[in-house]
């Protein structure tokens, strides 16, 4: 294997769990954001009105997005990683 298809297959798997996290990471950090702003504007400063909704807001967008992540993740396997590992 030459290390150009090497950084190359690095390069794709990396773009790939980038496009993958990014829908979760996005809620966490609107969610964050509005959670925030709330805490600021009505000085409650309570720990778990920060990490439950933002928890249950990424397990719903998981959920959301859990057939996009699969597909994306087979189709990677199966038209780059198999067929580099069987030589064609």
């Amino acid at each position: 294997m030459d290390e150009t298809i090497l950084f190359d297959m690095m390069r794709q798997a990396l773009l790939l769990a980038v496009r993958i996290s990014a829908p979760l990471l996005i809620v966490a950090l609107v969610a964050g954001v509005i959670i925030g702003l709330f805490q600021a504007l009505t000085s409650v400063q309570e720990m778990t009105l920060t990490f439950v909704p933002k928890v249950g807001l990424m397990l719903i967008v998981f959920w959301v997005t859990m057939s996009f992540m699969t597909t994306a993740l087979a189709d990677f396997y199966t038209g780059q990683i198999i067929p580099l590992i069987a030589g064609s």
